[in-house]
């Protein structure tokens, strides 16, 4: 089965997957995977014209059972939604018939339209998911079910290896060592966990400073002894957790709720966003840990998600998911993290974190992608490079509630995202 018009059956599916059995999640949960399956094991089919009846039969079907109507349209690879809002038309009213050769050529290459696996393991949103550091098989999924998954995503089936129970509260944030080693996550109990990943043991948990909930945590890059992490009272924060200790000097008061950081590779400089939409650049100095906040840019609604990457046109790059509906580009101009825009997209992005994160492969000759998810139940593949009133180069679509989580693995061969539901869909490239 082409693999675009099989994205379109499942998508299909997902949507009215909200309609069915609304008191029963497990059984909307198996019937999707079924439902995958059997495209799978179907993939083969060549038929074109019969797949297109058969979608229009189906979705016929589908709004007579469940009296909702559906506009979906299978004119070209990627189906255009019916929205009238200003940031649906701006993901989708881009005709592929009408696209240049570099265009054609970049969709393509971004074109994770099969489904690998869904992983419904969690009771409630996960909000972050993460592949290990060049280890394409590990995928780390924080949930607010107050449990942390390690998923096996290239066994054959792919499993769920084991869960780690420690916190008390939903996990806000999860990040991988440089060596997949250890695993550092936080919660809204205001704990900061170590886990020893091969012994599927906590090794450490830290309360906040200021019993606070805590946000997200991040290693520092260049030195795993270090963790830096945002509360829900304003304070970014340094902790050694080898020893548990939080260094002098090593905290910050940024205000509001700390929602997102990102570290540039050496680990010396990194950026914290708030729920103000205020983003702050920070100096590390030295290996005690003392902090020097430097400079500040504000956006237009609050930051859920900072990420950096180290060259683009020649300049680092900070990319910024904002709840103003927006996704930011910020060239990195200077050596105190100073952020000039550099180009901002419309995206459906309003109530919920939304993450987002740059295409780890860039290709210039083929254009610099970003993949965002969206609270329209999509996740988008956004060409920095390209046109800007015709950024989106691929649509995924399969969940059935807003997408929070993207991660792509070290070498783009599967992308895995996360729902409010607490569904995980790990997608292969075609």
């Amino acid at each position: 089965m082409a693999a675009a018009f099989q994205q379109q059956i499942f998508a299909l599916d997902a949507r009215f997957n909200a309609y069915r059995a609304p008191n029963n999640p497990n059984f909307k949960t198996l019937y999707i995977r079924r439902r995958s399956q059997l495209l799978r094991e179907n993939a083969k089919f060549k038929d074109i014209e019969t797949i297109k009846k058969y979608i229009n039969i189906r979705s016929q079907l589908l709004q007579r059972r469940y009296g909702v109507q559906d506009n979906i349209s299978i004119s070209s690879a990627s189906s255009r939604a019916r929205s009238s809002s200003k940031a649906s038309l701006a993901f989708d009213d881009y005709p592929s018939s009408n696209k240049k050769k570099n265009d054609m050529t970049i969709s393509e290459n971004y074109a994770f339209s099969g489904v690998h696996h869904i992983f419904d393991q969690h009771t409630d949103q996960v909000s972050v998911v993460k592949f290990a550091n060049n280890d394409r098989s590990k995928l780390c999924c924080a949930s607010h079910d107050g449990t942390v998954s390690i998923c096996d995503v290239t066994a054959s089936p792919p499993r769920v290896s084991f869960i780690l129970e420690g916190h008390t509260k939903a996990v806000t944030g999860c990040d991988w060592s440089a060596s997949n080693e250890l695993l550092v996550t936080c919660g809204l109990d205001g704990a900061l966990c170590l886990w020893e990943v091969a012994a599927r043991r906590r090794l450490r948990a830290v309360p906040d400073q200021l019993a606070a909930p805590l946000l997200c945590c991040v290693f520092q890059p260049a030195n795993n002894n270090m963790v830096i992490a945002g509360n829900a009272r304003g304070m970014v924060e340094v902790l050694n957790i080898s020893t548990g200790i939080y260094p002098k000097g090593g905290t910050s008061i940024l205000g509001g709720r700390v929602l997102s950081i990102a570290c540039e590779s050496s680990g010396r400089m990194f950026w914290a966003a708030n729920d103000k939409g205020v983003i702050v650049s920070y100096r590390l100095e030295g290996a005690g840990g003392a902090l020097s906040k430097l400079r500040r840019c504000s956006v237009g609604g609050a930051a859920g998600c900072v990420s950096w990457s180290p060259w683009l046109a020649r300049h680092p790059a900070l990319l910024v998911s904002a709840a103003d509906n927006s996704l930011y580009l910020f060239r990195i101009v200077d050596r105190d993290g100073s952020l000039v825009l550099k180009k901002r997209f419309d995206t459906l992005h309003s109530v919920h974190s939304v993450k987002s994160t740059f295409c780890p492969i860039m290709s210039f000759r083929r254009g610099v992608c970003v993949v965002t998810g969206s609270e329209d139940s999509c996740v988008y593949f956004l060409d920095i490079e390209g046109h800007a009133d015709q950024p989106v180069v691929n649509k995924l679509q399969g969940h059935a509630s807003p997408v929070l989580g993207v991660s792509f693995s070290y070498d783009e061969s599967l992308l895995a995202t996360s729902d409010v539901s607490g569904l995980v869909i790990i997608w292969r490239r075609s």
